[in-house]
């Protein structure tokens, strides 16, 4: 049996979050002392290893004892809530990188030095090209980045900072190219 404490530094959480994730039914102690204490068992502290798992993931508590609460958390059910939350993330981090955008633009206007860090799609196919990369091995490593990652892809043409249209542009092309080993 580990007392709250013990388990709270454990995984890193305070007491009160322990105290909350009772109430809500998420996480309960098997046995209380005479006194009150709370006492978790070893599938008390599996149950909280997975809540911290998927609150790591960035799911939501409800989420969560939805999942845990099915019985053994069906395969489906995890997937479709991880799913979910990675369109959540892909489209944050969409918006994080327009705001990027903004930022950089703001920062011209005023003549940045740190803008000289900042990976645009010149920067880029120079580095590809002092590689020794041909312009066609270019189009080919885009071919083969669009087929094994497409959503990768697609966030990585937007960090160079390039407009829809060129990203829907160069996207489509590589799909359309047949790469031969």
């Amino acid at each position: 049996m580990i007392p709250i404490s013990q388990i709270a530094q454990k995984y890193g959480l305070s007491r009160s979050t322990l105290l909350y994730y009772d109430r809500l039914g998420l996480v309960r102690p098997s046995y209380r002392t005479a006194a009150g204490y709370r006492l978790y068992q070893a599938d008390d502290e599996a149950r909280l290893k997975e809540v911290c798992r998927y609150r790591a993931a960035g799911l939501a508590l409800e989420t969560i004892r939805e999942l845990l609460d099915t019985g053994e958390s069906p395969r489906s059910a995890v997937r479709t809530a991880l799913n979910q939350r990675l369109t959540e993330l892909n489209a944050e981090i969409a918006g994080l990188r327009r705001q990027q955008q903004v930022v950089i633009g703001l920062l011209r206007k005023r003549g940045a030095d740190r803008l000289a860090r900042v990976m645009n799609k010149d920067k880029w196919v120079a580095l590809l090209r002092s590689c020794g990369l041909s312009e066609k091995e270019m189009m080919d490593w885009h071919s083969v980045f669009e087929r094994q990652s497409p959503e990768a892809h697609q966030d990585f043409l937007e960090s160079l900072g390039l407009p829809a249209a060129e990203i829907a542009g160069i996207r489509k092309f590589a799909r359309s190219r047949t790469v031969r080993a």
